[in-house]
């Protein structure tokens, strides 16, 4: 019997592309997960989209709270009600290749590993591809991460039984890295698997499609988060922006 996936989806105001994500998760040709989405209050058709896929097919689970929680609040919610042995990472708006599952979770258990994952494609709005392919850079520790923050959140898989509990720090803004860190610290490095095997979508006016914005998000992680000395912070942000350069331009 394989494992058990959990993949946890938030989702606000994404009409426009749950359906592919969704669409995404079904063509997986690791069959055996669960589909948890928990909406943040969306204005537009987001629920009916999703109701719709959670009423043909009763794997996927559709969460709607009454108030507006943030994204890390979310991204909790779904972890909370989670069964699966491994937790995966699916934004609404992204996609998956359909031998994603199947890759990394073969490669976990054969590696005898608990954080992994992959490299991955640039997509803009409409789906095209926008540039190459965002390469992974090697075993990311705790030091090495901080300085290359290179894990996109939808090529993440961790194992809970390696790892046990966790849960996204609630913050407003780089929560994904804030975790990555915080499992790193226990001691658990983070794996590339050959990939690439996700598509991440930059969307106009997202916090991503911002590089200002995200460069200030990621010194608040190292000074509010990870209280790093004003000297450390300095050090490490000067490797982040080179790295982030050669990302986003090479």
């Amino acid at each position: 019997m394989t494992p058990l996936v959990s993949i946890i989806m938030p989702c606000y105001n994404a009409e426009r592309y749950i359906a592919q994500s969704i669409e995404s998760v079904l063509a997986q040709t690791y069959q055996n997960w669960e589909l948890l989405i928990t909406d943040d209050c969306s204005t537009d058709n987001s629920v009916k989209v999703a109701t719709k896929y959670s009423l043909q097919d009763d794997r996927i689970n559709l969460l709607v709270p009454d108030e507006h929680q943030g994204i890390a609040r979310t991204r909790n919610m779904s972890i909370s009600r989670a069964r699966g042995r491994f937790v995966a990472f699916l934004d609404s708006d992204d996609i998956w290749y359909p031998e994603k599952l199947e890759k990394q979770i073969n490669y976990m258990l054969e590696n005898d590993v608990a954080f992994t994952y992959s490299s991955y494609e640039v997509i803009s709005s409409q789906g095209d591809t926008k540039k190459p392919i965002v390469k992974d850079a090697g075993v990311m520790s705790y030091n090495r991460y901080l300085r290359n923050t290179i894990i996109c959140c939808g090529t993440v898989v961790v194992d809970r039984e390696k790892i046990g509990h966790f849960a996204t720090p609630i913050i407003k803004t780089s929560e994904d890295m804030a975790l990555w860190l915080s499992i790193m610290k226990r001691g658990f490095d983070a794996y590339p698997v050959p990939g690439p095997l996700h598509k991440y979508r930059i969307t106009p006016g997202s916090a991503s499609s911002n590089k200002f914005k995200a460069a200030c998000d990621v010194w608040r992680v190292y000074r509010r988060i990870e209280k790093l000395s004003l000297p450390k912070s300095i050090l490490i942000f000067v490797c982040y922006t080179f790295n982030a350069i050669k990302k986003h331009v090479f």
